[in-house]
C-alpha cells in the first residue's frame, strides 16, 4: 500500500510518518474506526505532483513503484484541481484496491532491516507466510492482532500450495478464479456458522484452539470470528476443487433425474462425493439440507444449465454467480456487531446479544428449508392422484417437522436469553409442564 511504503520510508529517514506526511497538502482526514483510533488500512491517493515526490524520496522510478502499488494510478476527484503541488487524499484500502493485510513483520526485517508494520493488498487465498508460518489477518478490523500462528497445522499451508493449482484448473475450465474462490468460501463459512451443533466436527475446534494458542474457550465468540478464515482454507480449496470438477457436477444432475426432475434428495451421490472429498462423509445430508444457501444455489445453477435453461448473463444459469445475501461476513464487520451486543445488552439488539451466532444460525436455516420444501411442493400436483397425494403429505410433513424444529429451537433461545418458560408457554399455547419436557428432549436432539 502507498501509505505503508510512506510509514517505512519515514522509518528510514528516522523521522515520523506524520511528519513526513507533510510534504504533502491533504484534503481530507485519515478515516478511523467507530470507537476512535486510527485503521491499519488507511489508504493514500496521490495526484502528479504526489507521487514524483514519493519517487524521489524512494530513490526508485515511478514505473517501479506502478507495478509495485495497486493504489499509484488511482485517481480522485479531490485531487484534480492540485496538480500544481504535491497533494493527497486518505481513503479506505478495501475501497480502492481489494482486501488488505497485515504483512509479515519477520519477512520486512529480512528486506529492510526494521521489524516495522506493514501492510498490503492481498487476496484471502495468499495470506500464508511460507517462510514463518503464520496467516496474515484482514487489516480493516480493530482490533490487535495481525497474524495468527500455524506451527501444528501444515493442513492450512499447504491449502495455499494446492490453490495455485486450483486457481488454474478455474482458469482451464473457462471461470473466474476469483468468483470460484468467493463461492467456495462463501459455502464453507456458512456451514462454518452451523457447525457448532456438529458433534461429529472435530477437525475444526482442534484448529481454532492451535490458532487461538492452545485454548479459545476463554473468548470463544471472538476467536470463531478472528480464528475463521485460516481454520476453514484447507475445506473452502477443497470444495472450490469439487465445484470445478465435471464429474461432480454429473453427480448433481443425477441427483435432480437425470432429466426427469425430482426433488434433490438429502442422502445423494453429490453430497456423498462431497463429503468424502473434505473427510467428513457424514456432511452430505446437512449440506443438502440448507436450502437457502450458496452451495444449493450452485447446484440449481448447474442443473438449469444441464437442461438447457439460458438467462441474460449473470443470472442464476451462472454457477459462479454469488447472491449478496450469500457473501460470507468479513472479520471487521462482525467483530462490530460483537462489539455492540456486548455494550448493550439491553437495546434492540438483545436477541443477537443473548442467543449464540451458531443458534441464531439454525433457526434462520431451518425456516429457509422449510419455505423451500413448500414451495418444491408446487410443481408436484400433477399426476395420478395416490402419487401427487403421497408426495403432497411427504413434503408436508417433512416441512411441518421443520417448522417445529424452528419454533423449538426458538423456545429454546428465549428461555436461555432470560425470557420466563410461562411467558413462552403462553406464546405458544401450550401447558408449561409440556413444553418443559418438550424443549429439554428438543434440546438433547437438536445437539446431535
Amino acid at each position: 500500500m502507498t501509505s505503508s511504503l510512506i510509514c517505512r520510508i519515514a522509518h528510514r529517514y528516522g523521522m515520523q510518518a506524520k511528519v513526513l506526511r507533510a510534504c504533502w497538502k491533504w484534503r481530507n482526514y485519515s478515516p478511523g474506526h467507530e470507537g476512535g483510533g486510527a485503521r491499519a488500512d488507511a489508504e493514500v491517493l496521490l495526484n502528479a505532483a504526489g507521487r514524483r515526490l514519493l519517487a524521489g524520496l524512494c530513490g526508485v522510478e515511478e514505473g517501479v513503484l506502478a507495478r509495485a502499488l495497486p493504489s499509484w494510478g488511482e485517481e480522485d476527484a479531490k485531487l484534480r484541481a492540485e496538480d500544481g503541488e504535491p497533494a493527497g487524499v486518505w481513503r479506505v484500502g478495501g475501497a480502492v484496491a481489494g482486501p488488505v493485510a497485515f504483512g509479515c513483520r519477520l519477512c520486512t526485517a529480512r528486506r529492510t532491516g526494521s521489524a516495522v508494520r506493514v501492510v498490503r493488498y492481498a487476496p484471502r487465498w495468499d495470506r500464508v507466510c511460507m517462510r514463518h508460518g503464520w496467516w496474515l489477518l484482514d487489516a480493516d478490523a480493530d482490533q490487535p492482532l495481525e497474524h495468527l500462528d500455524l506451527r501444528g497445522l501444515p493442513e492450512v499451508v499447504a491449502a495455499q500450495r494446492r490453490w495455485a493449482w486450483v486457481a488454474r484448473r478455474a482458469v482451464r475450465a473457462g471461470a473466474e478464479s476469483e468468483r470460484v474462490f468467493a463461492l467456495a468460501r462463501a459455502v464453507v463459512a456458512r456451514w462454518w456458522e452451523q457447525a457448532f451443533g456438529w458433534e461429529r466436527e472435530t477437525v475444526w475446534p482442534r484448529r481454532l484452539h492451535q490458532v487461538a494458542g492452545g485454548d479459545a474457550g476463554g473468548d470463544l465468540e471472538r476467536w470463531r470470528i478472528v480464528g475463521r478464515d485460516a481454520v476453514v482454507f484447507p475445506e473452502v480449496v477443497a470444495v472450490a476443487e469439487a465445484l470445478l470438477d465435471p464429474a461432480m457436477a454429473e453427480l448433481v444432475w443425477v441427483d435432480s433425474g437425470a432429466g426427469r426432475p425430482r426433488a434433490l434428495p438429502m442422502d445423494g451421490l453429490f453430497g456423498r462425493g462431497l463429503g468424502e472429498r473434505l473427510g467428513r462423509p457424514w456432511l452430505g445430508p446437512l449440506a443438502a439440507a440448507d436450502h437457502g444457501g450458496p452451495l444449493i444455489a450452485w447446484m440449481g445453477s448447474v442443473i438449469r444449465r444441464r437442461r438447457g435453461a439460458d438467462g441474460p448473463p449473470g443470472y442464476d444459469n451462472d454457477p459462479w454467480w454469488l447472491r449478496q445475501e450469500h457473501q460470507a461476513a468479513t472479520m471487521a464487520g462482525q467483530l462490530r456487531v460483537l462489539g455492540k451486543e456486548k455494550k448493550a445488552p439491553g437495546s434492540g439488539t438483545m436477541w443477537r446479544a443473548a442467543v449464540p451466532a451458531e443458534q441464531r444460525m439454525l433457526i434462520t436455516s431451518t425456516v429457509d428449508s422449510a419455505e423451500e420444501q413448500l414451495l418444491q411442493l408446487r410443481g408436484v400436483q400433477t399426476g395420478p392422484t395416490a402419487d401427487v397425494a403421497q408426495r403432497l403429505l411427504r413434503g408436508l410433513g417433512h416441512s411441518a417437522g421443520l417448522i417445529e424444529n424452528a419454533w423449538k429451537r426458538t423456545a429454546v433461545a428465549a428461555v436461555n436469553g432470560g425470557v420466563p418458560l410461562e411467558e413462552v408457554a403462553r406464546w405458544v399455547d401450550m401447558p408449561v409442564e409440556v413444553l418443559r419436557k418438550m424443549l429439554t428432549a428438543g434440546g438433547r436432539d437438536s445437539d446431535r
